[in-house]
């Protein structure tokens, strides 16, 4: 199963580069990773549009959002196993932008995730978000990373 990180803004980011790296490489022991920038728009509807171009009609998505479901490690964890067991090919994770996300792309969502109650900058969203992926796929495969 490959990952794919679709998100609005800038590709790069000086302040989290290093700590997406290391996560990033970690998850590639797992499985492929890919990142695919949106540039902001006028509206969350055009940036919406645009990230539904890439999105494809087998993709699983899981929407980051603040109206999502408030999940545990463990439970991540168990929703890649099973999009893995039911043969998805890609689980697409999406982060939208400072003014939320449109109707289409939350409609579209298979699984909508609140990553926190707090309000992160983008550049913590993307790395708080690759950590939690390698500790699912640590948790997966029974590796000590993760402690209950």
């Amino acid at each position: 199963m490959k990952i794919l990180i679709l998100t609005v803004g800038k590709e790069k980011d000086a302040t989290s580069e290093d700590l997406l790296n290391h996560y990033a490489l970690k998850i590639l022991r797992y499985a492929p990773l890919e990142w695919l920038y949106i540039p902001h728009e006028s509206t969350k509807e055009k940036e919406g549009e645009k990230m539904l171009s890439h999105i494809k009609k087998e993709d699983y998505i899981v929407l980051l959002d603040e109206k999502g479901r408030d999940i545990k490690s463990e439970a991540l964890a168990e929703l890649i196993e099973n999009r893995m067991v039911d043969s998805v090919r890609r689980i697409v994770f999406i982060i939208g932008g400072a003014y939320g996300i449109s109707k289409n792309v939350e409609e579209r969502a298979n699984y909508v995730w609140k990553l926190s109650n707090l309000v992160f900058p983008h550049m913590l969203v993307r790395v708080i978000l690759l950590e939690q992926i390698y500790r699912a796929f640590t948790i997966i495969k029974g590796e000590k990373y993760h402690h209950e």
